[in-house]
């Protein structure tokens, strides 16, 4: 999960003034927000701060972080022209992204950085529907109505997510996640059909740099399978499945990722402590296991806890 955000008091700080994109492409920035929680809780490897849609922005597309909201599209993409006319993702245009990871890798040191992309689905998502949406029609609609419109946008998004990934490995950061915020509202036959291909196609373009690659998706416990089958080094679990149970769906055959519920970091810290434990124990059963948080990081999350959870788990599981 993002480490960064509105938690830590020096976030809000760097942050006053400046636009959540911009603060993703502004490399010196980009670097001082992902290098914080790691100065910070001492966690063992930082998550380059960036956003879904800066591939998007990137490549010309007009989009938008509009706050109370999320991100935002000028026009939608809904038809086959709309898919043609969409702009390429160019080397030149990621530069930043690669200025910031080089920054954020020097002052890391022995210190591994994760880089992430939004999945296909996600990215596709948010531009047939142009915002955010409660349960993704838009999209799932098109896959059936339209399914060559479908493919070519969903390639698309899976060639701008690849390239964006790409450039965080080449410049330096030690592992990539691909990150599908909505998959979940898909049903099995859905993903499998319609949406497997593209991650598959958007880690194509990162595999041959042998960095671990993450698939990681909330709500997915019923697509882990197929998720792991796209080509993947590491499954993340969101919180509402426990790790055990998802090591038996995946047969053992495969580290799991995750997941701790960011609703019990408000919680007594009893509360908490136990669940943490239980959670390591869980993840015991699976061939490896990188322990973290099932989705973000709330808001309101003291950050003092959050150093606390970290200190718990090194001692409970030094390695």
């Amino acid at each position: 999960m993002r480490q960064a955000g509105r938690s830590l008091p020096e976030y809000l700080k760097v942050r006053e003034g400046v636009a959540m994109l911009d603060s993703c492409l502004r490399p010196e920035l980009a670097s001082e927000i992902t290098l914080q929680p790691v100065r910070r809780h001492d966690v063992d490897a930082g998550i380059f701060f960036s956003d879904i849609v800066i591939p998007l922005k990137l490549a010309g597309v007009g989009v938008d972080i509009v706050p109370g909201v999320g991100p935002v599209l000028d026009k939608p993409v809904r038809t086959a022209a709309d898919v043609a006319a969409l702009p390429r993702l160019t080397e030149e245009s990621l530069e930043p992204i690669r200025e910031a990871v080089r920054l954020t890798v020097e002052q890391l040191g022995k210190t591994p950085l994760i880089g992430f992309a939004g999945a296909p689905f996600t990215l596709a998502a948010y531009m047939v529907e142009g915002r955010p949406s409660r349960d993704h029609l838009g999209p799932r609609t098109m896959m059936h109505a339209d399914p060559e419109t479908w493919t070519a946008l969903a390639n698309w998004a899976a060639d701008a997510s690849g390239l964006f990934l790409r450039a965080q490995l080449e410049a330096g950061a030690s592992a990539g996640q691909l990150f599908d915020s909505w998959a979940g509202s898909l049903g099995l036959a859905d993903y499998t059909r319609f949406v497997a291909a593209a991650s598959s196609r958007a880690l194509d373009h990162v595999r041959d740099l042998g960095a671990p690659l993450v698939h990681f998706g909330t709500g997915t416990s019923e697509l882990l399978v197929a998720m792991r089958d796209v080509g993947v080094d590491v499954v993340g679990v969101d919180y509402r499945l426990p790790l055990d149970e998802a090591n038996r769906r995946l047969g053992g055959t495969v580290p799991l990722q995750g997941n701790i519920d960011p609703a019990l970091l408000s919680a007594p810290w009893e509360v908490l402590e136990a669940h943490v434990r239980e959670v390591i124990a869980s993840g015991a059963a699976a061939p490896g296991h990188v322990l973290n948080l099932g989705h973000g990081v709330p808001p309101e999350t003291d950050p003092d806890v959050l150093t606390r959870v970290v200190e718990l788990i090194h001692s409970v599981s030094p390695e």
